[in-house]
């Protein structure tokens, strides 16, 4: 098979030399979990218990009948003492459910998930995209009638610089990420199985190569930033480039992240519902490294679980530097598409700007842009408000990967201003 290169992209530091030989290790469970009943995209769930209910592990606390949508399990045994708002990674304040677990856990146990076939598992496990995007995984394993899935596509690239938790699963579990690859192909019908992963991982290489048979290949990607966004990673292994305004689907490739496939395996050979995940904890603390955390648990409780501090810390990041969100509060909960929590150091990261700064046409951000955009011209009609100019620059196309503000001179908030681009075409139908 034929390796692209797809245009623009950036390869930024990566920051990984301190975890991607961490093992990964549980992290013990708080006296706290607040578990959010919107961990997804789609429909928020509702509360299915109420204050003072006993929990058992993997049962159902928030549910809805949506089809884009995910139920939400408890992580512990334990007794529910509050359903309110709280503040999430992103900013939003959502409802949620406050469980106190019990002093003595069993976290290999939990209530099986069941269902009448196995996509409904799927579903009844609560499976999202583990790599950030937190898409139903089931919707995906549904695909148009129209669209014939032949090439099912892991993503285990982990381009983002810091994050390390995909690297380890692949290295220290890699039955469980063919496993799931296999189960995908099956459910799609797809023809071909495909795991991408980046030439700086080749311990992870190694490992799927020893369990993958002759179905299931392993190929190595340059290592470049975004090489495992979706559109992306398509063009990169099949040379095809997903048409304006259709699904991935449309090219005949379904794309699911290492992690995913590894909980669909777990939902489908033992009922097991997402209860937790593993997440980098890395930068300024004591004890950098791959945690298994159970969802609900603070970001606060995980830094001082990972030793705390360890020097001046200007900002901490849920997710990775170029996608994910500077956090105004410690006291959020992990989530399911909590992949990292990145404490940077001063000076790390560019220093925060008061207000818009001149676009001064290097062109830098348009070179870099992996979609072939022009985000400096989207982000100038944005900071204008000129609605219908901005949208008529395919400010939907953009993947939110964050190159263009990385590449900025200036330092303007090129990613804001198209996300706000972006919302306003969405709100007037622009497809």
């Amino acid at each position: 098979m034929a390796r692209q290169v797809f245009r623009g992209g950036v390869h930024p530091p990566e920051h990984k030399e301190a975890t991607s030989a961490s093992a990964i290790q549980w992290a013990p469970v708080p006296a706290r979990l607040v578990l959010p009943m919107s961990q997804h995209l789609g429909a928020p769930c509702v509360p299915t218990v109420a204050v003072g209910d006993r929990v058992a592990r993997g049962q159902v606390i928030g549910s809805v009948d949506a089809m884009v949508s995910a139920p939400i399990h408890s992580p512990v045994a334990g007794t529910v003492t509050g359903i309110s708002d709280t503040l999430t990674t992103g900013g939003a304040r959502v409802a949620a459910v406050t469980i106190e677990p019990d002093a003595e856990q069993d976290l290999q146990g939990y209530v099986t998930v069941t269902a009448d076939d196995e996509r409904g598992r799927v579903r009844a496990a609560g499976i999202v995209g583990l790599g950030g995007a937190t898409f139903p995984s089931v919707v995906k394993l549904t695909p148009p009638k129209d669209m014939h899935i032949e090439v099912v596509i892991l993503n285990g690239c982990e381009c983002e610089p810091f994050l390390t938790c995909d690297h380890r699963l692949m290295v220290e579990q890699p039955e469980r990420v063919v496993a799931g690859a296999r189960h995908i192909g099956r459910l799609v019908g797809a023809k071909r199985i495909v795991i991408a992963v980046e030439s700086n991982k080749p311990d992870a290489v190694e490992a799927l190569r020893a369990e993958a048979g002759s179905d299931v290949e392993v190929q190595v990607l340059p290592t470049r930033y975004p090489q495992g966004a979706e559109k992306q990673l398509i063009y990169a292994l099949l040379g095809a480039e997903v048409p304006h305004g259709k699904l991935p689907a449309a090219t005949g490739a379904l794309v699911h992240n290492v992690a995913t496939a590894a909980a669909i395996a777990d939902a489908l050979e033992y009922g097991k519902p997402l209860t937790e995940r593993i997440v980098t904890v890395t930068g300024e603390v004591a004890r950098p490294g791959n945690y298994r955390v159970v969802l609900g648990t603070l970001v606060s409780e995980l830094i001082e679980i990972a030793g705390g501090f360890s020097g001046p810390v200007e900002r901490v990041i849920a997710g990775g530097p170029m996608t994910g969100q500077a956090l105004a509060s410690l006291d959020v909960p992990v989530t399911k598409g909590t992949s990292g929590i990145v404490a940077l150091a001063p000076g790390v990261a560019a220093p925060a700007i008061s207000g818009d700064q001149p676009c001064i046409r290097c062109g830098r951000c348009t070179v870099g842009c992996p979609m072939g955009l022009e985000p400096y011209a989207i982000a100038n009609y944005a900071n204008r408000r000129m609605w219908d100019s901005a949208a008529a620059r395919r400010p939907i196309d953009c993947i939110e990967c964050g190159v263009c503000s990385y590449v900025c001179p200036t330092r303007r908030p090129l990613l804001q201003l198209i996300r706000l681009a972006k919302a306003a075409a969405l709100a007037k139908g622009v497809s």
